[in-house]
């Protein structure tokens, strides 16, 4: 059987197929810089507001961001809270004349800013581009059903634990990862709670030795016990 490029092994062809895939982000990263404007944001910096007209989309190279949607008469709320490799403000690619949320910086970041059209063009041209674009697209839909589906069913100490674990990134095997620097008030919003909630739970992990303040905050492993409380 003849295979891609060459006469290949199954199993080579399989290698080689993984290592594109593993290549894609920094290949299309790469290209998007090359159209885009880096913007660098200090902590709490406001990107957009909502409402403000849209100046194209965004991709995180470094840091984290948080999108909030307001409202007259209720406390904003956090709908996403997004990390290196993650675009925001995609709507504005279906003629959106108005941003449905407000983009700022938890960390500080450096953000790719890439006019529509230009990322229009880039997404026709550039396969490399599309591709992570849409697997970026698929990954971000599926993270928020599970974060969707968590806020209605957690606890706010449960959602909580959640924020810091996701904000900490503590992967497997770790047992201890020191988190960005980030307000109780910004930790309220990102929970939907209030900031003497959000405190009374924090010393609550603080006693039960799944955080500690040494120089910083730093989050243990071991706050995943929260999440199989019912």
């Amino acid at each position: 059987m003849v295979y891609p490029t060459e006469r290949e092994r199954p199993a080579k062809v399989a290698r080689r197929l993984l290592k594109d895939t593993e290549r894609l982000p920094s290949r299309a990263e790469s290209r998007l810089a090359k159209v885009g404007t880096i913007l660098r944001c200090e902590r709490n910096k406001t990107i957009y507001s909502q409402g403000s007209a849209p100046h194209g989309i965004y991709y995180i190279r470094e840091g984290m961001v948080m999108l909030i949607v307001q409202s007259k008469h209720r406390r904003p709320a956090v709908i996403a809270v997004l990390g290196a490799g993650d675009f925001f403000n995609e709507i504005c690619l279906l003629d959106i004349s108005h941003c449905l949320s407000t983009a700022r910086a938890i960390t500080s970041s450096s953000i790719l800013l890439i006019a529509k059209e230009k990322m229009t063009s880039l997404l026709r041209r550039e396969k490399v581009v599309s591709t992570f674009f849409v697997s970026s697209l698929l990954s971000s839909m599926l993270r928020f059903r599970g974060e969707l589906a968590d806020a209605l069913v957690d606890s706010a100490e449960q959602r909580l634990a959640r924020a810091l674990l996701r904000l900490a990134n503590v992967g497997k095997g770790q047992r201890m990862a020191r988190i960005p620097k980030v307000s109780q008030q910004v930790l309220a919003e990102m929970i939907g709670s209030t900031r003497s909630r959000a405190n009374v739970f924090m010393t609550r992990f603080r006693k039960r030795g799944f955080i500690d303040y040494n120089g910083g905050l730093e989050v243990h492993s071991s706050l995943r016990s929260v999440l199989l409380r019912h």
